[in-house]
């Protein structure tokens, strides 16, 4: 088009001298005729032959544009149909069009001008073929038979004339698909392998049969080793190193981890059942990176119980199993251990902060009542940073209002933001979860923090911790923290109101020594009786009064019945202590002839919570983690904010058919 514009240019510039020159021979006949004559006659006889010149070039020109264009369309269509990639031309509803040789010998046999990209690929998102102002082409996978292709697809936008059409490429991939899912199949991944409560296990079975329990542990052990073609160390007593290919790992879900129940049913005149517990570190970018993440799935799985299998990669926590109770340890070494380092840390700090959870309850403020015993044994000045809490704690905080010693003890969020620096001790109660605090960002300013809970570990634990003292089995941090003081000095003495403390925390969690109740609950709660412990002012703490009584019974009567054994029910009502009768209504369906399970929906500031309990039979915690919660095996929660009543009991009723769902696969 540009050169035609400069030939125009050229014409119309000669068009322009020939004028002049005309002109000239017409002022020069009135000076000499004969010659502006004759001027005048050349110049008129150039306009002619400039005007038949001009229409001759423009014939050519046209005609040598016309050749090229054709020349150009049939090269361009020549290129299309001896491509060497398979091509197809579909419209927007992925219907094909046209197609080359290579693509119609992809599906022989087919008629492919009566077919949609569809019918040959099941799995194409048909939206691709919709193209905006931001993208006209994509890139997939797409697989035929045992063939893979990458798919690359060119969709320019349309005019208002012309419907979009695509422009369709096949790459085989099949053979480099081959080798990438050789490749993952056979990459390795760690598997740690702990029996749980080893000794425990060992002491309840008859000396007789104890070598016997150990070589069927690990009989069972290397024979699933052996079946997936894994590699076996056993460096310890009662942990195992494996070594598997991925390939076995799917399996080994399909099959719910089958080692778990192989291991369980060994019986060999063992009074407890025989459980291990597996750590899975898998997609690491190194053999190391794999062995921290196994490693951080076998603390996992400890945490929360045992009898479980908990895979770690660098995104997330993953579990399977875990339905069993977990077994109290008969040794109390460990909460002598943790007692000395806990006393050692509390002598190297500046000053002691206490945290528990939002809306403490009795077990939260009695683990860190017997914190601050501790703290004064060593001189240290410690305080607890509480600002919301049940209605219980509120009469226990008024009962220290009448009690100079403790004046001053109970602090905000912000005053505890302007005690703590570097040197400050944080011990957390009663929860290991950050999102749990009321005040999260108060573990920031010092690396020395302490864990004392009994709650079954989740993904969301609080890190870089001087000590953790974890252990599911126990009924209450109240517990741990009891045997924690009788290890701290041989002349223990704590005030009525501090033995009252921990003995209430001990009494709620373990809803009157029914759930979760172990020898050494009772040992604890005989210790804090000897202290002084009036059981009938406890007692006197938790009465309720009548309307009280009344929205429990209203919670009970409007509960319905799901698979023959389990109670849902909603509260009808919101108000400060709603959370406390849901958990108490809860505990009452229990009392319920056939029902094993219980759950209580309840409105809280942000949304909704719920309140599970269980005789055992069913897994609470499994349960309501599905929705965000967790807990032990026969006391869970969960709070769904943003949520309404109704949409949370649907959910609810969702996560227990999956939950029978995966007990039966």
């Amino acid at each position: 088009m540009k050169n035609n514009n400069k030939i125009e240019k050229l014409y119309l510039t000669g068009e322009v001298y020939i004028l002049a020159f005309a002109v000239l021979g017409v002022v020069l006949i009135f000076s000499d005729f004969w010659i502006g004559v004759i001027q005048l006659s050349l110049a008129v006889i150039s306009l002619v032959l400039n005007f038949i010149l001009k229409k001759i070039s423009r014939k050519r020109l046209n005609a040598m544009i016309e050749k090229v264009t054709m020349d150009a369309g049939d090269t361009s269509s020549n290129a299309l149909l001896s491509f060497p990639l398979p091509i197809a031309l579909l419209d927007a509803e992925g219907a094909i069009r046209w197609y080359n040789t290579e693509f119609r010998d992809i599906f022989p046999g087919r008629h492919l001008s009566e077919c949609s990209v569809l019918d040959l690929f099941p799995e194409f998102n048909k939206g691709l073929l919709r193209a905006d102002d931001e993208n006209n082409g994509f890139i997939c996978e797409l697989k035929s038979g045992d063939k893979v292709f990458k798919a690359i697809g060119n969709t320019p936008q349309a005019s208002e004339e012309n419907k979009p059409m695509t422009l369709l490429y096949l790459e085989d991939i099949t053979e480099e698909a081959e080798i990438q899912k050789k490749y993952i199949s056979e990459k390795t991944f760690e598997c740690l392998v702990f029996v749980d409560n080893y000794d425990e296990l060992m002491e309840s079975t008859p000396s007789a049969y104890v070598p016997q329990l150990q070589a069927q542990i690990y009989k069972e052990i290397n024979d699933w080793t052996a079946e997936h073609s894994g590699m076996l160390i056993k460096y310890e007593k009662d942990k195992y190193f494996i070594i598997f290919e991925y390939r076995h790992l799917e399996q080994f879900i399909k099959n719910k981890f089958e080692i778990l129940n192989k291991i369980r049913s060994i019986s060999e005149k063992n009074t407890i059942p025989a459980t291990v517990s597996i750590g899975i570190g898998l997609n690491g970018q190194t053999l190391s990176e794999n062995d921290t993440f196994a490693k951080n799935a076998i603390n996992m799985a400890l945490g929360r119980g045992g009898d479980q299998v908990v895979m770690k990669d660098n995104e997330q926590f993953r579990f399977y199993g875990g339905s069993t109770k977990e077994h109290e340890k008969s040794t109390r070494v460990k909460a002598r251990v943790v007692s000395f380092a806990l006393s050692g840390l509390v002598n190297n700090a500046e000053n002691v902060i206490v945290l528990t959870h939002k809306n403490a309850d009795v077990d939260g403020f009695g683990a860190a009542f017997g914190i601050y015993r501790i703290c004064r044994i060593h001189n240290r000045p410690i305080n607890i940073c509480m600002e919301t809490y049940d209605k219980t704690v509120a009469n226990m905080i008024t009962r220290l209002e009448n009690s100079e010693e403790y004046d001053g003890l109970i602090i905000t969020a912000s005053q505890a933001a302007a005690r703590i620096n570097q040197n400050t001790l944080i011990v957390v109660v009663d929860t290991h979860k950050t999102s749990l605090l009321e005040a999260p960002a108060l573990l920031k300013p010092t690396k020395q923090i302490v864990i004392v809970d009994h709650h079954r570990r989740s993904a969301d634990f609080i890190e870089h911790t001087a000590l953790v003292y974890h252990e599911p089995y126990a009924s209450s941090a109240c517990e741990m923290v009891t045997e924690i003081l009788q290890y701290t000095t041989n002349k223990m003495s704590l005030t009525k109101l501090e033995a009252e403390a921990l003995y209430s925390g001990i009494v709620v969690d373990t809803k009157n020594f029914t759930f979760k109740t172990g020898v050494r609950t009772f040992e604890a709660a005989s210790f804090l009786r000897r202290q002084g412990v009036d059981t009938v002012a406890v007692k006197t703490m938790f009465q309720q009064d009548l309307q009280s009584y009344v929205k429990r019974s209203d919670i009970i009567r409007n509960s319905t019945i799901i698979r023959d054994n389990i109670a849902v029910s909603i509260a009808p009502k919101s108000d400060e202590s709603t959370h406390i009768i849901a958990a108490q209504a809860a505990d009452e369906l229990l009392n319920i002839k056939g029902i094993i399970a219980s759950f209580v929906i309840f409105n809280s500031n942000d949304g909704v919570a719920i309140s599970g309990r269980s005789l055992g039979g069913i897994n609470v915690q499994v349960i309501l983690e599905k929705l965000g919660g967790g807990g032990h095996l026969t006391i869970a929660g969960a709070q769904l904010p943003g949520t309404s009543a109704e949409e949370a009991k649907q959910q609810l009723l969702a996560a227990i058919d999956e939950y029978y769902l995966e007990s039966t696969n």
